[in-house]
């Protein structure tokens, strides 16, 4: 699996079913794997009311997050 390259969990992967992507993330020399999505939901990013929503409720623009962190990779996918 590419470092910091997310892609989608395909069926029969452990965590299908209970998160969409999944990524091996590194930073500072520490690598971890990293599942993030809701399998459930669109994502629909493209209408502008909904990607403002999502990106002011999971704070975005304001937080300084993490590499290793889910709330990093939901925010660089919206």
């Amino acid at each position: 699996m590419q470092v910091n390259k997310p892609r989608r969990i395909q069926e029969g992967e452990p965590g299908y079913g209970r998160k969409k992507f999944k990524v091996l993330a590194s930073e500072n020399g520490k690598t971890k794997s990293v599942m993030f999505g809701d399998p459930n939901m669109t994502i629909k990013k493209n209408i502008p009311e909904r990607r403002k929503s999502f990106r002011a409720r999971h704070g975005c623009d304001t937080k300084k997050h993490s590499k290793l962190s889910a709330a990093y990779w939901s925010c660089k996918a919206w």
